[in-house]
């Protein structure tokens, strides 16, 4: 691509952001993630899941971890925090310009990523991933729910949660989780419900809870996200514009979306760098933690591949 043709794409992506902000982020939106906390979040199952052959003894059961821990297993879903990465489609693997990430979502996936901040929007009659301006990347949604069904197939002990930001409807959105085979294992629950603990999830194979910024209510499992979760703010530029002080929904929900990610004025590995790394941000997860009464369940990071989510989140659950 040209010089001016790429600062024409980038003009316009700043453009559309400010045009979006009042939207954005995004849901509502680290070296390498240690390995030895990917695979604690991701175990093999090959070896740890039995099939229907060999189906497991209420004590083998008690010993399988949940999320790549035992400890994990007793707990309610929002008692459990999870890394999560900001707009989780836009990404280098897959040729978006202008990433917030560097793996596509299956190695995601395989890497520890329990949930996915994804924005959804319409071309032509299509359900598209992409960040405000489609020009700058973007990928079927059924590609990547395909993916992600194949994983819960293939890791029986793994819960996942998307949020979505979604510009498409209710309707839309819930043709492409059937056609991807996703309906059976949704998780449907009624705002103030409590909610239940991983192992239930597990043994009802409800494993895939959805939230949306566009959710009415009337579909079970499309769960309104500001019925449930309240946020710390999407806006930082710098780490010192970070705060504790909520932004959208009430503080009262019992899940807590910690918005830890810089945009100035896009998403880069430098500003990553800064903001991921310990012991800065466990201090400030815990310094949210404390100043809300709240754990925080989705700690969101641009370039997940960047510092120390993985660790921020082991230390939050109290886990190695």
């Amino acid at each position: 691509m040209r010089h001016t043709a790429l600062a024409l794409v980038v003009l316009a992506a700043t453009l559309a952001c400010g045009a979006t902000a009042a939207r954005d982020d995004d849901v509502p939106d680290a070296a390498e993630v240690r390995s030895d906390v990917a695979l604690d979040a991701a175990p093999d199952q090959a070896d740890d899941a039995p099939g229907e052959a060999d189906a497991p003894s209420g004590d083998t059961v008690a010993s399988l971890p949940c999320n790549g821990h035992t400890a994990l297993c007793g707990r309610r879903f929002d008692q459990v925090a999870y890394v999560t990465t900001h707009n989780a489609m836009a990404n280098a693997a897959d040729g978006f310009k202008l990433p917030n990430q560097d793996d596509d979502v299956p190695t995601q996936l395989a890497k520890g990523v329990r949930a996915f901040m994804l924005d959804t929007h319409d071309e032509a009659g299509v359900v598209m991933l992409c960040h405000s301006v489609c020009q700058l990347g973007k990928k079927p949604l059924v590609e990547t729910l395909t993916a992600l069904a194949t994983f819960l197939e293939a890791n029986p002990r793994e819960v996942v949660s998307i949020l979505f930001e979604s510009y498409v409807t209710e309707a839309a959105t819930a043709a492409v989780f059937d056609e991807a085979g996703l309906l059976p294992r949704v998780r449907a629950q009624a705002p103030g419900e409590p909610w239940p603990t991983l192992n239930e999830m597990i043994a009802a194979d409800t494993r895939l809870v959805v939230f949306s910024d566009n959710a009415t209510g009337t579909v079970p499992w499309h769960l309104p996200v500001w019925d449930h979760a309240f946020e710390t703010h999407w806006s930082a530029k710098t780490v010192d514009d970070f705060s504790c002080a909520p932004n959208r929904g009430d503080p009262a929900n019992p899940l807590f979306i910690l918005n830890h990610f810089l945009t100035n004025p896009a998403a880069s590995k430098t500003l990553a760098a800064e903001a991921n790394a310990n012991p800065f941000f466990l201090e400030r997860a815990e310094a949210c933690q404390q100043a809300t009464g709240q754990l925080p369940n989705f700690v969101t990071v641009d370039f997940a591949t960047i510092g120390d989510v993985g660790a921020v989140v082991d230390a939050l659950n109290g886990v190695d």
